[in-house]
């Protein structure tokens, strides 16, 4: 499928599958990053941040990470976009591996074909790979709503998912890389979980013989999201102005990135005022591994759900909204 829709060189040799991306990634950050036998160790350079919050414990070593700050960009209507800072970003020695998820989870971002393709050419020019989280992307679940084109070549690492198709149960993870990352990723499979489960791929394979896969992403499954997520930016505004919260502008993904700019307490206070009142969202900062310097829009930001029935999104708003105002009242006073 993927050789005809996107023409890529691929072959049953550069594809294997893991028990859910999780297992990819516990695989993959150790076997390019953390100690190596000759006593050095290699590092996982994410090149934005916020990044996915489970990166943060699938390695063996500590200190695995590395990561930059993004560059922002103000947007009308409230909104705001993080880009690679390519002039700060360092590939070292140190590297192992850099690594990127699109879209990214907390935030909802998409990187430009154009920062992916510069990504792809400084991974090939120090010989480390490139990994995609293509968890919500495309071609499938295409959980993505500005355009991006996927890119693949033998140095590109893409891993995807059938969780996001409706599927977690399943617990299937795919990679494609080249055939000798193919080999260690199968390696590991064996020695770890003897083989991957066999439920998910064999729906997949019918769903990819009647040619539902596509068709259901694009039909189905990305209406639906863009629908949630519009809704719930509507219903944000009508309790939130731009002065009070800014949202990261919404390209993919199941997660609204809230930036409250400048609120006189942090948003771990704000989580646990939530909690209390039975609103569920989480502290941005657990999403920022691998930075060096404090920061401190790590505490200003949360992600938020915005699958929920309108109903239920709109109960918590009220209440975000509430604490937010509470939390200014404190302060003049």
């Amino acid at each position: 499928m993927l050789r005809d829709e996107l023409g890529w060189e691929i072959e049953p040799q550069n594809i294997a599958l893991t028990n859910g991306s999780q297992s990819a990634f516990f695989y993959l950050f150790n076997l390019f990053a953390g100690r190596r036998a000759d006593g050095t160790t290699r590092k996982v350079l994410f090149p934005l941040t916020p990044e996915y919050i489970g990166y943060a414990d699938a390695g063996l070593e500590e200190d695995l990470f590395v990561a930059t700050r993004p560059n922002i960009e103000l947007l009308p209507e409230g909104q705001f976009k993080y880009h690679v800072d390519f002039e700060h970003l360092q590939v070292t020695e140190e590297t192992g591996m850099i690594c990127v998820s699109r879209p990214t989870n907390p935030t909802g971002n998409v990187i430009t074909d154009e920062e992916l393709i510069k990504l792809d050419a400084l991974a090939n020019q120090h010989g480390v790979p490139l990994v995609i989280d293509n968890a919500y992307g495309v071609p499938f679940p295409g959980i993505i709503f500005s355009d991006a084109r996927p890119l693949w070549n033998p140095n590109i690492v893409l891993c995807m998912s059938l969780s996001k198709l409706g599927l977690p149960g399943s617990r299937c993870g795919i990679i494609i890389a080249n055939e000798k990352i193919i080999t260690a990723i199968s390696n590991m499979n064996g020695i770890i979980s003897l083989a991957p489960g066999g439920i998910g791929p064999a729906m997949m394979c019918e769903m990819i013989k009647r040619q539902d896969l596509l068709r259901l992403s694009e039909t189905v499954i990305k209406p639906f999201y863009y629908q949630r997520v519009q809704e719930t930016i509507a219903i944000i505004r009508r309790y939130l102005p731009e002065e009070r919260c800014l949202i990261h502008k919404p390209e993919g993904a199941i997660f609204l990135w809230l930036w409250f700019k400048d609120l006189p307490i942090s948003t771990e206070l704000l989580y646990q005022r939530l909690k209390k009142r039975g609103v569920l969202m989480v502290p941005g900062d657990y999403f920022f591994p691998g930075l060096d310097k404090p920061w401190p829009h790590t505490h200003q930001c949360m992600r938020m759900n915005y699958v929920p029935d309108p109903q239920k999104i709109e109960a918590g708003v009220k209440i975000l909204a509430e604490e937010v105002e509470f939390a200014w009242r404190e302060q003049e006073a």
